[in-house]
């Protein structure tokens, strides 16, 4: 019976409810930095259709990306950011809570049996929208970059953004993925590499590339929240730029 309260409707909504409003207090005490902001602007600059791409492992701190971009970036601002969530019952319940922060979600997934969001997602590209894909997501393996990810932005001829971000005070729990949880009062970076260009002819080397790409990411936001050097760039694919180099940052 408990079990069955716990998976009602009523009782998510009310944890979506009440985790979207902790996320937000969290972002609003946490002083953030926004490392490769001249990468992105290399990316909206090139007039493709913008992906961004993390781990599943981070997605409680994404939602601070769009606000970052949306302040740096004032073309974005009229433009949606949809996010790819599974159809399961997990995937609804991050939908409720991402809506808080102006995120919409497509129903699908990057792995087998996603096409129906994977054409969504083409759609909404094509008509100037953004998409936010966790390749390793919603059941992992953790981080391993399900093949779905490069398709889609081989076919849409999209800029796949790999991120990441991370916070001095969080809790990592004890879930597949590792999830960061990040704690309120601490300081926080975002941290964008330079997009990853899909060759329809390479779809194996363009998942390796943005597989990659989220991994240099979260090393740096991690060398970044520990206070600690920021490791060297990965070598890079062709059409990339250099990776955002030196130490941490005022916010």
């Amino acid at each position: 019976m408990f079990k069955r309260l716990l998976r009602h409707p009523a009782t998510l909504t009310a944890a979506a409810r009440l985790i979207g409003l902790y996320l937000a207090f969290v972002y609003a005490t946490t002083r953030w930095t926004f490392l490769g902001r001249d990468d992105m602007a290399v990316a909206v600059a090139s007039g493709r259709p913008l992906m961004v791409s993390f781990w599943h492992e981070r997605l409680p701190m994404m939602p601070m990306l769009w606000r970052l971009a949306r302040e740096h970036f004032p073309v974005l601002r009229p433009r949606r950011t949809h996010v790819l969530v599974s159809r399961h019952r997990d995937g609804r319940f991050i939908g409720d809570i991402i809506a808080r922060f102006q995120l919409d979600t497509v129903h699908g997934s990057t792995s087998r049996g996603g096409a129906s969001g994977m054409m969504s997602i083409l759609r909404l590209l094509a008509r100037g929208d953004l998409a936010a894909i966790t390749p390793d997501g919603p059941r992992g393996p953790r981080r391993e970059a399900a093949p779905g990810v490069a398709q889609l932005g081989a076919t849409a001829r999209a800029a796949v953004i790999p991120c990441a971000a991370a916070t001095t005070r969080r809790h990592m729990l004890r879930s597949w993925d590792r999830m960061m949880l990040p704690l309120p009062f601490g300081r926080g970076v975002v941290v964008v590499l330079p997009a990853v260009f899909v060759s329809r002819d390479d779809i194996e080397g363009g998942r390796e590339a943005i597989a990659a790409g989220m991994n240099e990411a979260c090393a740096i936001a991690d060398a970044w929240a520990a206070g600690r050097p920021l490791p060297s760039e990965p070598p890079l694919s062709p059409g990339q730029a250099d990776a955002p180099q030196g130490g941490p940052q005022p916010g």
